[in-house]
C-alpha cells in the first residue's frame, strides 16, 4: 500500500514538468510548425489554412516554399551565419572573463562565497532594458567613455563605439555573463581538493595543475555555461536593435521584421523552425557524446 502511494506521488511529481513542457513548449512548437507550412495571405490571420473540408473530401495543402525561400534568399543565410558568429564570439568572451571569476568564487572562503555570488547576480535586480540603455549612454559619441578618453588626451575625436558589432558583443557579454559564471562555479566548487594536493606532492607547478587537473574536470561546467550564453544570444533581438547598427543583421531582428513589418507569418515561422533545428541538433549531439564518454569512463 505504501509503495503504491509512493509510486503515485512520484508519478504526479514527474507529471508537473511534463505538463509544463506540453503546454508551454510542445503546443506552441506545433502551432509554429503548422504556420511554417502555410501560405501567406492578406487576411486575418494573415495565412491560409492547411486543410479544408469540401463535402466528403479533406484537402491538405503543405507549402514547403517557405523553407526553399530561406535557402534561396541570401539575406536569411547571412543572418543565420552572422548570428552564429556573434553568439560564438560572445560565448568565448564570456568564458574568458567568467572562468577566472568562477574560479575565484569557488576558491574563496565559504563565508565570502554568498557575497560574491550576490554580486554576480546583482544586475538581474534591475530592468534588462535599463541596463542596455545604460550602455547607450556609455558608448555614444558624446558618452562617458569618449568624454573620459578625450579629457585624458588619449584621443582627439570620439570613437565609433555605438551601433557596431563591438557594442552588440559587449552588450551580450555583459547581459549573459552570469549564466556562464553560475554553472561553472557549481562545477568548480565540487572539485576534490585532494586532487590538487596530490598534484602538488608529485611536483606539479600551479599552472600544470590547472592544465592537467582543473581544466579537464571543469569542461562540463564550461560547456553548460557556453550553451546558456550561446543559445539565447543567437536569437537575441533587443541588444542588436539598441546597440547595433543598420548593418548588424541577426536572425532575431529578421524574425521580428517578418512578423510585424512584412506580416509574413509563414516565412517567420519557417525562420523560427530552422533556428530551432540549428540550435537543438548540436545540443543533442553534444549530449550524446557526453553520455558516451561517461559510459566509457
Amino acid at each position: 500500500m505504501t509503495q503504491g502511494v509512493v509510486a503515485r506521488g512520484r508519478a504526479w511529481v514527474a507529471a508537473v514538468p511534463g505538463i509544463w513542457l506540453l503546454v508551454f513548449f510542445l503546443l506552441p512548437f506545433l502551432v509554429v510548425a503548422k504556420l511554417s507550412l502555410s501560405e501567406a495571405a492578406i487576411a486575418r490571420p494573415p495565412y491560409l489554412p492547411l486543410w479544408e473540408w469540401d463535402e466528403d473530401y479533406l484537402t491538405i495543402t503543405l507549402n514547403l516554399g517557405n523553407y526553399r525561400y530561406l535557402i534561396e534568399d541570401a539575406l536569411y543565410i547571412n543572418a543565420f551565419l552572422e548570428s552564429l558568429r556573434i553568439a560564438s564570439v560572445s560565448a568565448l568572451m564570456c568564458l574568458l572573463i567568467g572562468y577566472p571569476m568562477a574560479w575565484c568564487i569557488a576558491r574563496a572562503r565559504p563565508e565570502r562565497r554568498n557575497v560574491l555570488l550576490t554580486l554576480v547576480i546583482l544586475p538581474f535586480w534591475t530592468s534588462f532594458l535599463l541596463r542596455v540603455y545604460a550602455w547607450i549612454g556609455l558608448l555614444k559619441p558624446n558618452g562617458v567613455i569618449n568624454n573620459m578618453l578625450i579629457g585624458a588626451g588619449l584621443i582627439d575625436q570620439p570613437l565609433t563605439l555605438l551601433q557596431t558589432d563591438f557594442a552588440v558583443i559587449l552588450g551580450i557579454v555583459y547581459t549573459y555573463l552570469p549564466f556562464l559564471v553560475l554553472p561553472l562555479y557549481a562545477n568548480l566548487v565540487k572539485l576534490d581538493g585532494a586532487l590538487f594536493e596530490a598534484a602538488e606532492d608529485l611536483g606539479a607547478q600551479p599552472w600544470q595543475t590547472f592544465l592537467t587537473v582543473t581544466l579537464p574536470l571543469s569542461v562540463p561546467g564550461m560547456l553548460a555555461g557556453c550553451l546558456l550564453v550561446f543559445i539565447p544570444a543567437v536569437g537575441e533581438f533587443v541588444i542588436p536593435a539598441l546597440l547595433g547598427g543598420a548593418d548588424t543583421l541577426m536572425i532575431g531582428k529578421v524574425l521580428w521584421t517578418e512578423f510585424f513589418n512584412n506580416r509574413d507569418w509563414p516565412v517567420a515561422s519557417a525562420v523560427a523552425m530552422v533556428m530551432l533545428v540549428v540550435l537543438v541538433l548540436p545540443i543533442m549531439l553534444l549530449r550524446n557524446a557526453q553520455n558516451s564518454s561517461e559510459e566509457l569512463a
